[in-house]
């Protein structure tokens, strides 16, 4: 078999009525058998695998409880320095996400969510007006689109439009992951990112598991294999994925594990960011200037670097070219280290860094809750916290 119809053992895209199908019982459970976050089956769709920053908590206080109460997510949302960016929301549910975002980027800025699910979407435009007068903007600087995520062309989504892609729990609720993929490609900017939260599965799951409606509306029917993450990052055209957090997901209903089985899940944040082609992957000692808004001391970019304000690390090509071509790329002084050989840097000289990718590994190191990504510094490691 060929085209979308093709199956193999790590991706099955589904065919149109398939794909019709799905997102027909996605809408219903979350459009009418969802009616507040405490309905759910597991804690697939509410877990955040690390404590919410205290500006992050302010701006959460300030969004409409109705918009809250229709909540469902698995992680943190929130990249740095947001300051007057365009943000797309996928699958913005009842906008908690969108009018949190939509005090950090500011009036100059904006934040566009996009959903399926009319009584979702009915929850967030009811409260446009409420929100724009709370953050004390002249006018809105939200809005909130019809659409699905695998076609935002149709929903009249341009190419190049976006500096930042965000997404909480809801790739997996997709047909086609693929699809969504090369759809937030497409209408991000050159150094534009796609930060998400997401489930993924530790194998390919079988037929039973992908086709039971409970489990795909509890987000882990339709959960990617993490590797299968990775290849279809890569081959839609991102640099490879940059991994933030992971942490376990529990299933506490009995029926639900039976089906699982031995299967495993992990609620997990990425980062993927559209490098220009032309820009070069070299290994580079970088320097974190402390410029971003709340993050002035240190920057926590992923589970692999926390850049502290002035002090020098070298990092891999990939990340040397994430930070050169991004939003971030002011914010750092980068040069290359010469010849690809170990730098002195501080007190010891770097080596090269061992890149975690897998979230089921970094969810094992993260237990117990307190323990904290490595950090490095100076020839040994240190816990990591939010401000």
């Amino acid at each position: 078999m060929s085209g979308c119809c093709a199956k193999s053992s790590d991706s099955v895209p589904a065919c149109g009525s398939e794909a019709k199908l799905i997102h027909s019982d996605v809408k219903d459970y979350y459009g009418k058998k969802l009616q507040k976050s405490e309905d759910l089956q597991t804690n697939a769709c509410t877990t955040s695998a690390k404590p919410k920053p205290a500006f992050i908590r302010k701006a959460l206080k300030d969004v409409h409880p109705e918009v809250t109460s229709r909540y469902y997510g698995c992680g943190l949302v929130v990249p740095e320095s947001l300051e007057n960016c365009y943000v797309l929301d996928l699958g913005c549910g009842s906008g908690q996400d969108c009018y949190m975002l939509s005090q950090l980027v500011g009036e100059k800025g904006h934040v566009t969510g996009i959903d399926m699910t009319e009584e979702q979407l009915a929850v967030a435009r009811k409260h446009i007006d409420y929100h724009t007068e709370k953050f004390g903007f002249k006018k809105p600087n939200v809005d909130f689109v019809q659409g699905f995520m695998e076609l935002l062309g149709e929903a009249g989504l341009k190419d190049s439009s976006y500096d930042i892609i965000i997404s909480n729990c809801v790739v997996n609720l997709s047909p086609d992951k693929a699809a969504v993929l090369r759809e937030a490609y497409r209408v991000l900017k050159d150094g534009g990112e796609m930060y998400f939260s997401d489930v993924y599965s530790n194998q390919a799951l079988t037929k039973e598991i992908r086709e039971h409606k409970v489990l795909w509306g509890e987000c882990l029917g339709g959960a990617l294999w993490w590797e299968d993450l990775v290849r279809l990052a890569q081959e839609v055209g991102f640099s490879p994925p940059r991994l933030v957090t992971a942490s376990h997901i529990a299933i506490g209903n009995k029926e639900l594990g039976s089906i699982v089985g031995d299967y495993k899940f992990v609620s997990a944040t990425y980062r993927l960011f559209k490098v220009p082609k032309s820009c070069p992957k070299e290994r580079s000692q970088v320097i974190y200037s402390g410029s971003i808004t709340s993050w002035e001391k240190f920057l926590e970019f992923d589970a692999n670097y926390t850049f502290k304000e002035g002090d020098a690390m070298v990092v891999d090509g990939d990340a040397a070219a994430i930070l050169r071509s991004s939003r971030f790329a002011d914010d750092f002084m980068i040069r290359p280290v010469e010849g690809g050989a170990a730098a002195d840097v501080g007190c010891c000289p770097a080596k090269p860094k061992e890149i975690i990718v897998n979230p089921f590994e970094l969810a094992k190191r993260l237990e117990p809750a307190d323990i904290k990504p490595a950090t490095g510094g100076c020839c040994g490691t240190k816990a990591s916290g939010c401000a």
